[in-house]
């Protein structure tokens, strides 16, 4: 079986040919590493070979390894990927580099209540749920736009980008189309969408950064 490191270059290489295959420029797409579930010792090599940009599911969990590797490499920046409870909020602004999961009202008022209070300002996206899925997290696509003018009107935040996780059962690319549709209305650039199965065809659709796990990691542990 591949290792972890070797698997990321192949990752890295796809995305390089996926971006030529799509007419864009070279470096468009970011890789956010999701690194959830896996601790330090399984994180290293993959920061070793190069990677700066990981992914994180729960605050919780990367507060337990990420503030040392942080500490030892001071140019990496954290993604927080997964749902944000509001009790989270000061956690969050105060780890997290970017902060993909902005989706409701309340969760917008406690970031903005931290970053006035803690001086750090992650960079926020709003996630949308594409597929309305009762399920899953994401403000629904119809109210997209409204939610990112008052999220900058009311709270005072800067919101640059969208995310989305399709229906995992679905063809992926009208997601992908209707989250490049959503961003060109509200007005912001950076677009994370596109996972291990289906980052490819998140790139041809204008995806600027991808998170991919276990097509680096493997599979999750239990």
């Amino acid at each position: 079986m591949a290792s972890a490191v070797e698997q990321f270059f192949t990752v890295k290489a796809k995305i390089t040919a996926a971006e030529r295959e799509a007419g864009r420029q070279a470096g468009a797409v970011t890789l956010v590493a999701v690194s959830k579930t896996f601790d330090a010792a399984d994180i290293s090599p993959v920061i070793d070979a190069g990677q700066r940009i990981f992914g994180e599911n729960r605050v919780q969990e990367a507060q337990a390894k990420w503030p040392a590797l942080k500490e030892a490499f001071p140019d990496i920046e954290l993604h927080l990927i997964g749902p944000l409870q509001s009790n989270k909020a000061k956690e969050a602004v105060a780890l997290f580099d970017v902060i993909e999961t902005v989706d409701r009202e309340k969760i917008a008022a406690e970031l903005a209540r931290e970053i006035a209070r803690q001086g750090r300002s992650p960079t926020l996206y709003v996630q949308v749920n594409t597929g309305s899925e009762p399920q899953k997290a994401g403000i629904e696509p119809r109210e997209a736009v409204a939610f990112v003018t008052r999220c900058r009107d009311v709270h005072g935040l800067a919101i640059e980008g969208l995310m989305c996780i399709p229906p995992a059962d679905e063809n992926p690319g009208p997601h992908f189309a209707l989250l490049e549709k959503l961003s060109a209305e509200a007005g912001v650039e950076e677009l994370s969408m596109g996972m291990s199965g289906d980052y490819e065809t998140a790139i041809a659709f204008g995806a600027t950064s991808v998170r991919v796990g276990s097509a680096i990691f493997g599979s999750r542990y239990p």
